[in-house]
């Protein structure tokens, strides 16, 4: 999704001047930003979740400000506030056409429509909220062609395309109550966790799906100051994928802890970590869309479902 976000940067620079303050309906659909008319020329060519689209519109495309527009709609579900939505895209160049990045060669970016999401990139949560799962979304942004690098102050600048499609959308999973982790660890379902005489921990990880929500475990509580979502912390940790049992990172490894804000990590440590002590012990065993996302391997990340011991040394 970073991706994205950096390819989109001229439109988000100038979203301000797209309007604001919108009540929002009760129903929302996407929103169509700017002259729209300019990608009326503009047709796109399914070629699944797997190869980037065919793509013909007229050429130099120019646009004086962000624009936005649906223009293949899917036959699926309209995406919902709370849901986790998978993109692919690609971006050309508003001049010629040609490819700038082939984000479909990636894998599906997840992206979790929140109001968190809202507020810091707007534009794209009010092209994504509301359209049908399959719809193919345009968003269209100015080039910054000047004088001074050889073009006409009144040549049109060379404008950035990306279309993305939304490839799938749904529910978030939850924190799962105490007593449902409690039956998982009483079923034999969660990890075994064990510390050597330095304290670093391993796991035995079950032959068995991992649990379907974010499952936390205090495995020893502390006595210090409970965790907000918004505290930085220090914590020693280490991570594992449930899949093999892979050990892919580590703070005892390294010898020194991490220190880290709970509102930059991924969204199981956020919730699993919020209200904890200083000085807990605690097991996380955090499902993919609460990790790093079914795209994980393709962006050198760990993939699947993860489990963590995690040790909170201190607040900053």
């Amino acid at each position: 999704m970073r991706r994205l976000l950096a390819i989109l940067l001229p439109a988000l620079l100038l979203m301000t001047a797209c309007g604001g303050g919108e009540t929002p309906a009760a129903e929302p659909t996407s929103k169509s930003v700017g002259d729209v008319s300019k990608l009326d020329s503009l047709k796109v060519t399914d070629n699944g979740n797997d190869k980037a689209p065919g793509i013909e519109f007229s050429k130099p495309l120019a646009v004086t400000g962000p624009t936005v527009k649906v223009v293949k709609e899917g036959d699926g579900e309209p995406v919902k506030m709370g849901q986790i939505a998978e993109l692919v895209f690609i971006a050309v160049d508003g001049a010629d056409g040609k490819t700038l990045e082939d984000g479909y060669a990636k894998g599906p970016q997840a992206i979790e429509l929140s109001e968190q999401m809202k507020a810091g990139n707007e534009l794209i949560f009010d092209a994504i909220i509301g359209a049908k799962v399959g719809s193919h979304v345009a968003i269209a942004a100015p080039g910054n062609s000047s004088a001074s690098d050889g073009a006409s102050p009144s040549a049109p600048a060379s404008s950035q395309l990306v279309i993305f499609k939304i490839a799938s959308a749904k529910d978030a999973p939850g924190l799962l109550s105490k007593e449902e982790t409690d039956q998982l660890d009483k079923d034999g379902k969660l990890p075994k966790v064990t510390f050597d005489d330095k304290g670093a921990p391993s796991v035995e990880i079950p032959k068995t799906d991992a649990p379907a929500g974010l499952s936390v475990k205090v495995l020893s509580e502390g006595n210090g100051e409970e965790l907000k979502d918004s505290d930085t912390i220090d914590a020693n940790y280490t991570g594992w994928r449930w899949e093999d049992s892979t050990k892919f990172d580590s703070s005892y490894d390294r010898g020194e802890a991490a220190t880290f804000g709970l509102n930059q990590v991924i969204k199981g440590w956020t919730l699993g970590l919020t209200g904890q002590k200083v000085g807990s012990k605690v097991l996380l065993t955090i499902p993919t869309d609460l990790a790093y996302g079914a795209s994980a391997a393709a962006q050198g990340k760990p993939a699947g479902p993860l489990v963590f011991v995690v040790e909170i040394t201190g607040k900053k």
